[in-house]
């Protein structure tokens, strides 16, 4: 009988010994690097309850970071992304931390972009894979990667919400879930929107380009 280390492929899906602790993680961390639009210089991670306690003997550590390398959690190089980082001279650090009252199972990632710019996206690994994001930039926010999903970064004002919708109507988008979430009246607030369809380039680039008062456009495609 062929034995297996615990970075072998478990399930058709995911590399690993748990789905919580690899798969969910590894995809949490290619989250924050499409929020970073995939520039990521250096890598900050911020271990809160379970994934501090067991992060090293659970691969917790590799999958974070195989994520914002962008390297999937069904692929056998997960096991090698510290290797990666250095050959991409991606540095990193790892960090117990408590981030309050949140699921055991959370880390705030934060990118640094080789502009200095930095990106923070906190996110949980809630069973069998499966995540939920629930803060960016410092905003509470929500979402789980399961549908195609549109995030907009802008500006609090009237309209804004027709405007992105309307774009996504005239491609024939159906919006299954939508949030908007704000700080501060008039300040910037994020606009996420869950579809049942897939979301083109294109059409990204639409809002962005034309829609007033847009600030950024990210798009996530499902975790599956």
């Amino acid at each position: 009988m062929q034995e297996y280390g615990i970075f072998d492929v478990v399930g058709p899906k995911m590399i690993g010994p748990s789905s919580s602790h690899t798969a969910g993680a590894a995809r949490i961390g290619r989250i924050a690097r499409i929020i970073a639009n995939k520039d990521v210089k250096h890598a900050t991670f911020i271990l809160h309850g379970s994934f501090a306690k067991t992060y090293k003997g659970h691969g917790t550590d590799r999958a974070l970071l195989a994520g914002v390398l962008g390297i999937l959690e069904s692929d056998k190089d997960l096991k090698n992304a510290m290797d990666f980082a250095r050959m991409r001279e991606v540095t990193y650090t790892f960090e117990e931390g408590d981030l309050g009252d949140v699921h055991s199972n959370t880390v705030k990632v934060i990118i640094t972009k080789s502009t200095g710019e930095k990106v923070e996206v906190t996110g949980s690994s809630i069973g069998g894979g499966s995540i939920k994001v629930v803060e960016l930039n410092g905003l509470p926010i929500e979402f789980t990667g399961e549908y195609t999903t549109l995030i907009t970064r802008h500006d609090d004002s009237a309209g804004m919400i027709a405007r992105v919708s309307d774009k996504l109507a005239q491609n024939e988008i159906n919006i299954a879930f939508m949030r908007v979430f704000r700080n501060q009246k008039g300040a910037d607030a994020f606009m996420v929107i869950e579809t049942d369809q897939a979301i083109k380039e294109t059409i990204m680039r639409t809002i962005r380009n034309e829609v007033k008062g847009i600030k950024s456009v990210y798009l996530l495609n499902p975790m599956k």
